[in-house]
């Protein structure tokens, strides 16, 4: 499965604490986090993540001030073994496609992993990602 979803980011500062809060919001409100990314800076985080529910998540997070970006990314399911990524990387490259960052988990006994891709062409990618 290949999907184009909307992403949210949020800037954190580094204290104890605003995360939990961020996540609070959203789970109080049965907003559910399917993906999630930090990147940490020396004052700053950046949160990456995909909701079940984006919208609702980016009108909580605003009302609690949270300054939100939406981005649309491709999730792509692979097959969770060696060499899954290398194929994907390998399949952009090809068509010149630049990955400007991703993120992806699993458990080891799972045979899928779920991959958060940000490209510089998300329709391309869609459409290598989904030949066979």
């Amino acid at each position: 499965m290949v999907k184009r979803v909307k992403q949210l980011s949020i800037l954190l500062s580094n204290r104890p604490g605003l995360l939990s809060h961020a996540c609070s919001v959203l789970s109080q409100n049965n907003v559910n986090i399917l993906a999630l990314s930090v990147l940490d800076h020396v004052d700053h985080s950046v949160v990456r993540f995909v909701a079940d529910n984006p919208t609702k998540a980016l009108l909580l997070l605003e009302e609690e001030d949270i300054f939100v970006i939406e981005t649309d990314v491709v999730i792509n399911q692979m097959s969770n073994q060696p060499g899954g990524l290398t194929l994907i990387a390998h399949k952009l490259a090809r068509a010149d496609i630049n990955i400007e960052y991703a993120y992806c988990t699993a458990a080891e006994n799972q045979d899928i992993a779920q991959m958060v891709l940000k490209t510089d062409n998300l329709e391309r990618t869609i459409d290598l990602l989904t030949q066979k």
